[in-house]
């Protein structure tokens, strides 16, 4: 289990994330338009994973802002944005902010993301979202960068995440 703080409280997550160097765990997550995908359709483009509790906080929508920004200057390069957020939110954010280069995901069906990551949190008034992290894959799905945000309200280290893909 990680244990992160949220406003200074300790709250906890299934466990760690996923190993540097090792096979990303497969995941099936909901687009906007309610159809699934699956890492393997990524097969091909390094990706981040820019993962939140939810984008209708400040925090969260500053990262995707900023990983859209970012993005734009990325070969062969997407980002997902994955929160437990239903699809119609994440589409009503992205149209509101003119959100183009990014994709965003949802966990709401089952959840299964947030275990296999180890990221979901056990206690807490987050309980069953995800904490704030990044995981940086190359074309394989191969673990490049992780980073489990230790304050849920600070922002991740978009130029460390951004660093990973250019060394790969």
């Amino acid at each position: 289990m990680a244990t992160v703080t949220l406003k200074g409280g300790e709250i906890h997550t299934l466990g760690t994330l996923p190993s540097t160097g090792s096979k990303a765990p497969d995941f099936q997550l909901t687009k906007n338009d309610l159809s699934s995908v699956k890492l393997s359709d990524y097969q091909g483009s390094k990706l981040v994973l820019n993962i939140f509790p939810s984008v209708d906080t400040g925090t969260c929508a500053q990262s995707v802002r900023q990983f859209n920004e970012e993005a734009a200057e990325l070969d062969n390069t997407i980002v997902l944005c994955i929160s437990k957020d239903l699809p119609f939110a994440q589409a009503r954010f992205c149209g509101a902010e003119g959100i183009e280069n990014v994709e965003m995901l949802s966990d709401f069906r089952d959840g299964n993301f947030g275990k296999a990551y180890n990221l979901e949190f056990t206690d807490g008034p987050l309980t069953s979202l995800h904490s704030r992290a990044v995981v940086v894959l190359d074309e394989n799905g191969t673990v490049l960068y992780t980073e489990q945000v230790p304050e849920i309200v600070d922002e991740p280290n978009y130029k460390a995440a951004l660093e990973a893909l250019m060394d790969s």
